[in-house]
């Protein structure tokens, strides 16, 4: 029986980080995937595939120059599902090559099947029907993500009826789209597809949605997504659906009807633990099928076994799943490394972007913390006036006290890239007087941070040792 300092379940962004730092520390490291191809979710069906779809649509419907040339304005009149397809192809082809080409490099040894615990240190891959191995750890690491939610009462069919795993594979671009939850996955689709110009409803439950986004932000992004044509149904339970074959029809409980070509259900996901054997390494998931581990170690309560990335919960972001797969890794083959930032960024790719770094400010208010706000419009930019954007917004939220930079907030085009100014200076402790300062390159978006500083400075009480500064000149003036 072959056996492995570390063996990984699942090659996702979590598996893959901790199996390259494994390598690197010259480890014997196995990963184990049950697709034919390593990339898990995030290269196949989830974070990679979607933002592809999102940056085809933006350049195929030429959305981005709409404000210019008006909204009849397109690159391609006739887009087709055919064309979203190719694009999308390409890129998981060539993210499947290089993480193929990285595991080589760092000599990790793959195997494709199903795995599942038969002991603490052991586990069986069924690799093809009716054959199996067992293998032997000192130490494993879960990172097998989640799956759709798919409830008993969605009459799911593959094609009229999808889950977001088989959204990505539509054979047709449909006239009208019904999209049920409001959660990260269901607004990036639904505003995707409402730039191509279809007819798009969203449905959340409950009354409000993406809620650990700043209210200010999520009331300036609702007012874009109306006004770009998405009819958001808040506070909506759904009492049935049904597929009636050439439509889909919604019923509300509050009397309304949903009719549409297609729906789209995206509330929710489950971690895909489910046929892991984890009883018999003496584990348990809560009713989500998540793991609990120790957020520092990504230790669950069996010391030698892992779990990183989705399966764990939130923040559920492949950006912090890398992040942990590596310190996980580190702490599992007993190797010093340097803990995780408290502040990282959160990105949401819909039309608008949303990213966000920091407390919101409800979090400042409920801790009682005295703040100030800076706030710019992309309008106010020059460089949003050359790209003709109309809408865009950055906030930050400074301390009183400390005149530090507690939280940004920014919706509009580059958000997500934007951000990372601003994860800096948190992380850096930085003060309001960085961006008041500081000269950013002008004409840019990241001029924003410039406008934002300087709002919230004007309305700040000054320093002591500012106004000791100011009356020494004063008075070398006068002499």
């Amino acid at each position: 029986m072959d056996h492995y300092d570390l063996i990984i379940i699942g090659s996702g962004p979590a598996g893959r980080a901790a199996a390259i730092q494994a390598g690197k520390l010259n480890r014997k490291v196995l990963v184990i995937d049950r697709r034919d191809q390593l990339g898990g979710v995030s290269a196949h069906t989830g974070t990679i595939p979607s933002k592809t779809l999102r940056e085809t649509v933006l350049n195929l419907s030429g959305w981005r120059e709409r404000s210019f040339y008006g909204r009849s304005y397109r690159v391609k009149d006739d887009i087709g599902a055919e064309d979203l397809q190719q694009r999308l192809t390409k890129t998981v082809d060539y993210e499947v090559d290089v993480l193929e080409h990285q595991f080589n490099r760092n000599h990790v040894e793959t195997l494709h099947g199903m795995a599942s615990f038969v002991g603490p240190n052991e586990i069986e891959v069924q690799v093809d029907a009716g054959q199996t191995t067992r293998l032997r750890a000192d130490k494993f690491l879960i990172a097998t993500g989640t799956k759709t939610y798919r409830p008993k009462t969605c009459p799911f069919n593959g094609t009229t009826v999808l889950d977001s795993d088989e959204f990505l594979k539509i054979d047709r671009i449909p006239r009208s789209l019904t999209v049920i939850g409001a959660g990260v996955i269901g607004v990036e689709y639904a505003t995707m597809f409402s730039a191509l110009d279809v007819r798009v409803t969203l449905i959340e439950p409950r009354a409000t949605f993406l809620d650990f986004i700043d209210h200010t932000l999520i009331e300036d992004f609702t007012h874009q997504i109306r006004e770009n044509g998405v009819d958001l149904r808040l506070g909506s339970p759904i009492e049935s659906i049904e597929d009636a074959g050439r439509h889909v029809e919604v019923t509300l409980e509050n009397g309304r009807h949903v009719r549409s070509d297609m729906l789209l259900f995206a509330a929710g996901r489950m971690g895909a633990t489910e046929k892991l054997g984890l009883a018999k390494a003496g584990l348990e998931t809560d009713h989500r099928g998540r793991l609990e581990v120790d957020r520092k170690t990504y230790q669950t309560k069996v010391p030698h076994i892992y779990a990183a990335g989705d399966v764990i919960g939130h923040p559920s972001l492949a950006s912090t799943s890398l992040q942990q797969g590596r310190i996980a890794a580190c702490h599992a083959l007993d190797t010093p490394t340097l803990p995780e930032s408290p502040w990282f960024p959160y990105g949401i790719y819909s039309v608008p972007e949303i990213s966000t770094c920091g407390m919101s400010e409800e979090e400042m208010q409920e801790r009682g913390i005295p703040y100030e706000v800076g706030i710019a419009r992309f309008r106010e930019t020059s460089r949003g006036h050359i790209m003709g954007l109309e809408h865009g917004m950055l906030k930050m939220l400074f301390s009183l006290k400390t005149r530090r930079v507690l939280g940004v907030q920014i919706v509009g085009e580059g958000a997500t890239e934007l951000i990372h100014i601003a994860q800096a200076v948190l992380n850096l402790k930085g003060t309001v007087d960085y961006f008041v300062q500081n000269t950013f390159n002008y004409p840019t978006l990241a001029e924003a941070y410039k406008i934002a500083g300087l709002d919230a400075f004007n309305r700040m009480p000054i320093p002591e040792e500012y106004k000791v500064h100011r009356d020494d000149k004063t008075k070398a003036a006068a002499t």
